[in-house]
């Protein structure tokens, strides 16, 4: 197998900055940890010399080359995870994940994720850019959110995915069931988000030191009436990708998604509702949000594709509970 190679100019607003932070905002889904042993290993040029530095200033028109060396074995185990395939060609797999379940090992976690029934079912059909952890991984979704996730099967479609995430230009389309109803109730959410302050495990809107984050929203139904707390059903656009993104800007909004732990409300009590919905209501315990479609440039065929995951069945039942009850 020969090795895949990654080139890219830098851009004029990307001057000054280190090496491995550039990689990294330009490969999605490549760690931080795994750029610098590229670099340790001379794996890294800029202007055809290797570069041992991760922390190397760059400059404009810099010419940077990153060699993906074929995969080695790696030390995750094949497990039978049940996985629904949208999708499979030479290139690309697309999943609809369940919820519950983690994209990839990390801590306390090394059996039961997207990776190990990916290295069951494909075994090493995957690409080696996310290193031993991350085979194939060109993105990742939230343990507790459900929905469409694409896997790339070789480097060239993983760097090629990577760079349409890096512009931006995927189409992300989720829905979410909130507390209350937005106002308006279709609109663009342009706030920074960065690490939170207080807790360094969560994110938040810091309008001076966040990364910019763009969410466009519109309400498809407010369920409400004199027995029911108002709750809506939101379809959400992504223009970027940060971490927890609509979570975030959702609470930033005064309606933070149902079932949210770390960003929402906890167990409420209500006035006059029937005792079914408002266990279901409380019971629901992961974030009521579901990536509902994913549409890209085919890495290969160059034509646009476009999937769509149906909604798992703890959603699905908990919209038609709050249909009935909003009648």
């Amino acid at each position: 197998m020969t090795k895949d190679i990654f080139n890219i100019t830098v851009p004029l607003n990307s001057h000054g900055y280190r090496i491995d932070k550039f990689l990294q905002s330009q490969i999605n889904e490549l760690s931080r940890t795994r750029l610098q042993a590229l670099i340790r290993d001379g794996q890294v040029k800029i202007n055809n010399i290797i570069i041992k530095s991760a922390s190397k200033k760059i400059k404009e028109e810099d010419q940077i080359k990153v060699n993906f060396p074929p995969a080695k074995e790696t030390l995750i185990k094949p497990n039978k995870i049940p996985l629904n395939i949208l999708h499979n060609d030479d290139d690309i797999i697309v999943i609809n994940k369940s919820p519950g379940v983690v994209v990839h090992p990390g801590a306390g976690n090394y059996d039961s994720t997207i990776v190990n029934g990916l290295l069951f079912k494909f075994k090493n059909n995957l690409s080696s850019i996310g290193g031993k952890l991350r085979p194939g991984i060109v993105h990742r979704i939230d343990k507790d959110t459900s929905g469409v996730i694409v896997v790339a099967k070789n480097d060239n479609a993983h760097i090629n995915l990577s760079k349409q995430f890096s512009a931006h230009s995927i189409k992300r389309v989720y829905e979410a069931l909130i507390w209350g109803s937005l106002k308006p109730q279709s609109g663009k959410i342009s706030e920074k988000i960065s690490r939170s302050v207080r807790n360094r495990q969560l994110m938040a809107v810091r309008k001076e030191k966040g990364k910019i984050a763009i969410t466009n929203y519109k309400t498809l139904k407010v369920f409400q009436n004199s027995n029911l707390p108002r709750i809506s059903l939101i379809e959400c656009q992504l223009e970027t990708g940060r971490t927890h993104q609509i979570r975030v800007h959702m609470n930033f909004k005064g309606n933070p998604i149902l079932g949210d732990r770390s960003y929402g409300r906890t167990k409420k009590k209500f006035k006059k509702i029937e005792p079914s919905l408002e266990k279901k209501i409380n019971n629901f315990n992961r974030q009521a949000l579901h990536a509902k479609s994913l549409g890209f440039i085919h890495p290969k065929t160059k034509k646009e594709v476009f999937f769509e995951a149906t909604r798992p069945n703890d959603f699905e039942t908990l919209i038609k509970k709050l249909k009935k009850a909003s009648i």
